[in-house]
This record gives C-alpha cells, sequence and structure tokens, in this order.
C-alpha cells in the first residue's frame, strides 16, 4: 500500500467537502455531491453506490468512506450501527464475510491508520459528512469495526478503558454523530419551526429531547423530540414549561405569579394552556408515553 498517495488523496477529499459543507448553507449535501470528485483530473469516488456502505474506490487500497442510510422518522432503531460498551461507535460488517473486499478495505485502513469520511444520511438522499473519522478496532464476534474521531485513538486497547473514559467516548459519539443528525430529522419533521410559538429561524432552533439521551428511552428518534427555540428549550429543560401527553402547554406555576417584562408575560406565560404545533407525518409525532413520564418529572419540579 503507498499510504502517503492514500493520505493525500484524503486530503484532497477532506478539502472539497469543506468546500461543498460551506456553500450548503446547513453543512448538509445532497446525493450528487457526495458521489465522487476530482483528483489531478481524476474522478474518484467519494461514497459507494447506493444500498453499500463501505467504500474502496478502484484507485486505493484501503476504505475511504462509509455511510448509514437515513431510516425514517418513525424508526425505533436510528442508527444500524450502534455504541459499544466502551463508549465508541460501531461500524458493521458488509455481509456476514470477513474477508469480502469492502471489509478487508476497511481492516487496511485501520492497521495503516488512515482516517475516513462518515456520511451520515439525515434525510431520504441527504447526508451529513463527518471526518475525519479512524478505525480503531474489530470485534469478528459481532462482525463490526470500532471508529473513533481521534488520531491518538489508533491502537488503544478498547478492552483496558477505565469507566471515565468510557463516559467521555460515549459522550462524544452522542455529539459528533447522533445529535447532528437527531436535529436535522426533528427540525425537518417540524419544518424549521418551534412547537411552542412558531419561531421559524433554525439558527433559534434546537431539537429538544423529551427523555434525556443519557437516560433509559432516550433514544436520538423523531419520537423522542421537540422543534424548540432556545428560550422554550431552556425553560422545558429546567421544568419551567411541561408538554402534557395531550399536547397542551404547562408553565410552572411560581413562574405564572411572577411579574417581569414581556419575555416572561409573552414568552412563557401566555403560552400557558396553548397547544403544541407537531409534525404532519403522525409516525414523526411526539411520543405520549415519553410525554407522560416527563410530565411527570415537571409537575414534581413544579
Amino acid at each position: 500500500m503507498d499510504v502517503t498517495r492514500e493520505l493525500v488523496i484524503r486530503e484532497a477529499m477532506f478539502d472539497e467537502l469543506d468546500r461543498r459543507v460551506a456553500a450548503s448553507g446547513d453543512g448538509n449535501l445532497s446525493w450528487e455531491f457526495t458521489e465522487r470528485f476530482s483528483f489531478f483530473g481524476e474522478a474518484i469516488a467519494m461514497r459507494q453506490a447506493r444500498g453499500k456502505g463501505i467504500n474502496k474506490p478502484r484507485q486505493l487500497d484501503a476504505a475511504l468512506s462509509i455511510t448509514t442510510a437515513y431510516r425514517g422518522p418513525n424508526s425505533q432503531r436510528p442508527y444500524e450501527d450502534s455504541i459499544g460498551e466502551d463508549g465508541y461507535p460501531r461500524y458493521k460488517y458488509e455481509s456476514t464475510d470477513p474477508d469480502l473486499a469492502t471489509n478487508r478495505a476497511m481492516r487496511s485502513a485501520m492497521h495503516a491508520g488512515l482516517p475516513l469520511a462518515y456520511f451520515l444520511g439525515v434525510r431520504k438522499a441527504v447526508y451529513k459528512p463527518v471526518y475525519p473519522v479512524y478505525v480503531i478496532g474489530e470485534d469478528p464476534k459481532n462482525l463490526e469495526f470500532a471508529l473513533s474521531f481521534a488520531r491518538h485513538d489508533v491502537g488503544i486497547d478498547l478492552g483496558a478503558l477505565s469507566a471515565p473514559e468510557k463516559v467521555y467516548a460515549a459522550r462524544m459519539t452522542r455529539q459528533r454523530l447522533h445529535q447532528p443528525v437527531f436535529r436535522e430529522q426533528v427540525l425537518n419533521a417540524y419544518r424549521c419551526q418551534c412547537a411552542v410559538c412558531r419561531l421559524r429561524h433554525p439558527e433559534l432552533l434546537d431539537a429538544a429531547h423529551i427523555i434525556g439521551d443519557a437516560e433509559q428511552g432516550g433514544d436520538p428518534v423523531v419520537p423522542n423530540g421537540l422543534a424548540l427555540c432556545k428560550i422554550h428549550h431552556a425553560a422545558f429543560d429546567r421544568s419551567f414549561l411541561g408538554i402534557t401527553p395531550g399536547l397542551e402547554v404547562q408553565i410552572n406555576s411560581k413562574l405564572l405569579q411572577e411579574v417581569d417584562g414581556p419575555m416572561l408575560k409573552h414568552g412563557l406565560q401566555e403560552m400557558h394552556g396553548s397547544i403544541i404545533q407537531v409534525p404532519r407525518s403522525s409516525t414523526a409525532r411526539p411520543d405520549p408515553e415519553r410525554l407522560e413520564i416527563r410530565y411527570e418529572q415537571f409537575k414534581a419540579a413544579s
């Protein structure tokens, strides 16, 4: 393997991705902008054909990119791949044959410490590129590879990690993979407007978890999400604002009695008793069971 050539081509791909992501406006790329790039006049496949996950262009010996497809807003398994017990993300083999060419290509990237691009499906035929990522381990029993976002993790012993190291790795996985995709899917389902106040500026909107992502049932799926402006997200997280399973907004009784400026009056107090806006698709609407759990927490805090 010509490692120098492998690295130069990857750097060229990352530079091209930087340009395309900057031009996209929202950090996402449609299918045609993830197909290929030019390297000194030669077309190189940036990602694999539809339905395939691991991409090894004919010009290279190691895998160049991987893809996780969008599974739909109602999926209870948002990612075919998972987080390992060590906190690092996993990527499944392509088929069950460890000697398949694409699986060997992932192994080659791992042994050489080569970076890859990871294309995460956020909508149909729309992807969020995450790069660089590294293949840092392999679990043949479960037919999967371990990934990391840091070059210094290449060669670490995943079986010897301390508990704090595992917690940190899991937090990084959620931040780099799950949260960006969760945000895109939730905001798209809510048509980029706050469910409470209808604010339509994406820069001022968050994807709020109904059940926290570190809790049981806190999966990064659209039915566990709400599009909220930053004020209402903060109020929701701190139990100043609650939402009933019937989708009614409730404001903490102490806040209702306070006298303050216009933000408290119009932004919170006047929202009391209103009904939130939900996605048109029934499969993307807030899960009533999760809302019930969260509303009980709100009542206890109130």
